[in-house]
């Protein structure tokens, strides 16, 4: 072997040649192309005005080393590829490449995808090897900024799918769990991951997702809920038939259950199927208190769902067609609090409702402590002078603030999003044919929501079909003790979880 080999190593950045280039230089590089190996040339013209492409010569031991330095390592590449070709001989090298973590690649298509996949490619001779030192710069695990830890782990996924991979596998310390690789998106050729145990999940579901993902003809799919919208049963649905989340300790806890679980490079959102309604109103917090205070928890999410749905429709139905609900003591004061209004409580509750979701929007999209306080700010001030303008009751505020509060208690964003959308449904509704309207509404919804389903799964288990074994975990947080069986919706050929007794 031999030491201070640096100066065999020169290299370049790039194989673009700036326009203008006088014929000189272009002659030398046709001279120096004579010179090199057909699968180098190959590559490098694949690779053509790619200025973030490095490739290094060795010349004097004839190999030549591309790779793109933002997808790899510094250390590994320097520890693994740089110092083992400036320290060998000539003669040397071809024993140096039989070592394992060099794989001869033949196939010029594997070797283009091998770089772009963050690996080095060494050329000698008319050989090509590859080298995996994939590490590209990625963000550090932190707490979720759109799921709020109250009790339980506080780390989270992030945007590097093998970073969550390990995350999964530091808690599921199994054999048992296997993990299916994909391919999306016909030119990001993003990498999906597909998670399931072992003897617990249906390998039907299995199956099944596998060939909606294989079947996506796209050009890039960026996020996994992005994803899940080209895979999901009912794409035209309002609700979410994937539940998604960036927790580790929800996406475990879905594999538990006999789910399946893809992760997405790129996206610090994992999906979990089959889904249920029911899941969206759950929380990962009401497993880490106790069972009283989660069941409390849970049966108050219920009631926060059916004010923020029907609050505002029944302050519009009951103003415009049924004067007769109201109590005669309130009478008098929903009278007079309307007296000044000119709009009808149709034109009044929308007008509102539009307000409310633009403060909503408004504080999402700006600075945190900048979204506070136009939220809080804007809230009060715009609707105290709403009020002493005429343009809406007092009432009607106390409605809209009641929906808008409950519909932050539901804990999933997207299925937040969705009963708000269904809210201006009933609203009109209710408008228009008064309670009439809004009880065909709800039987529209209902019926709607029969019809669907997540992975060929229905979208209500266990209300339909109905199982009262499930209802343990569903419109309660049951003791563990009690928890003994695993959900049926996933069909789990291992349906037993929990043999512990009081």
């Amino acid at each position: 072997m031999r030491r201070g080999g640096a100066n065999l190593m020169k290299w370049s950045r790039g194989t673009y040649n700036p326009p203008g280039t006088d014929n000189k230089q272009e002659d030398n590089k046709q001279t120096d192309d004579a010179n090199v190996p057909a699968s180098l040339q190959h590559t490098l013209d694949n690779f053509k005005d790619c200025t973030d492409l490095i490739h290094h010569t060795f010349p004097e031991i004839n190999v030549n080393l591309v790779y793109f330095g933002h997808l790899v390592g510094s250390d590994e590449l320097f520890r693994d590829v740089i110092t083992p070709l400036t320290n060998v001989r000539e003669n040397e090298v071809q024993a140096l490449l039989t070592r394992n973590q060099y794989k001869l690649t033949p196939d010029s298509k594997s070797l283009i995808k091998g770089i772009l996949n963050g690996q080095a490619a060494i050329f000698h001779n008319d050989k090509a090897y590859l080298i995996d030192i994939y590490k590209p710069g990625s963000r550090s695990i932190e707490q979720s900024e759109t799921e709020t830890v109250i009790t339980g782990p506080h780390d989270s996924f992030i945007e590097t799918a093998t970073a969550n991979l390990s995350l999964i596998r530091r808690r599921v310390k199994s054999s048992h769990l296997k993990v299916i690789k994909l391919e999306v998106g016909e030119v990001s050729k993003s990498t999906v991951y597909l998670l399931y145990i072992d003897g617990i999940a249906n390998m039907e579901y299995v199956r099944e997702l596998t060939d909606r993902i294989n079947l996506i003809e796209v050009d890039a799919v960026y996020d996994g809920n992005m994803l899940i919208q080209y895979i999901d049963d009912s794409p035209n649905s309002v609700f979410p038939l994937f539940s998604t989340t960036e927790r580790v300790d929800t996406a475990v806890s879905k594999l538990v259950a006999g789910r399946i679980v893809g992760i997405l490079d790129g996206s610090p959102s994992v999906f979990a199927a089959p889904s249920s309604f029911f899941e969206f109103m759950a929380s990962p917090d009401d497993y880490y208190q106790r069972w009283s205070t989660g069941t409390a928890i849970r049966v108050l999410r219920f009631i926060a769902l059916i004010i923020t749905l029907t609050f505002t429709a029944l302050y519009v139905s009951v103003t415009t067609y049924h004067y007769e609900m109201i109590p005669e003591a309130l009478l008098l004061t929903i009278t007079e609090s309307r007296s000044k209004v000119p709009f009808p409580p149709i034109y009044e509750a929308l007008l509102m409702e539009i307000t409310i979701e633009l403060l909503r929007e408004a504080g999402a999209r700006l600075p945190t402590k900048i979204g506070q306080t136009i939220g809080i700010v804007g809230g009060i001030v715009i609707g105290q002078a709403a009020v002493q303008a005429g343009f809406t009751s007092n009432i009607l505020i106390i409605a809209v603030a009641s929906s808008a509060i409950a519909s932050f208690v539901i804990p999933s964003y997207v299925m937040s999003a969705s009963i708000r959308l269904i809210r201006f449904g009933l609203i009109i509704m209710a408008g228009i044919l008064g309670d009439l309207g809004i009880a065909l509404g709800i039987a529209y919804l209902v019926v709607h929501l029969s019809g669907l389903t997540s992975l060929n799964s229905s979208y209500l288990t266990p209300v339909s079909p109905n199982n009262f074994n499930d209802w343990r975990d569903v419109f309660i947080r049951a003791p563990f003790w009690a928890l003994t069986r695993r959900p049926t919706q996933s069909r789990s050929p291992n349906a037993v979880r929990n043999r512990m007794r009081k």
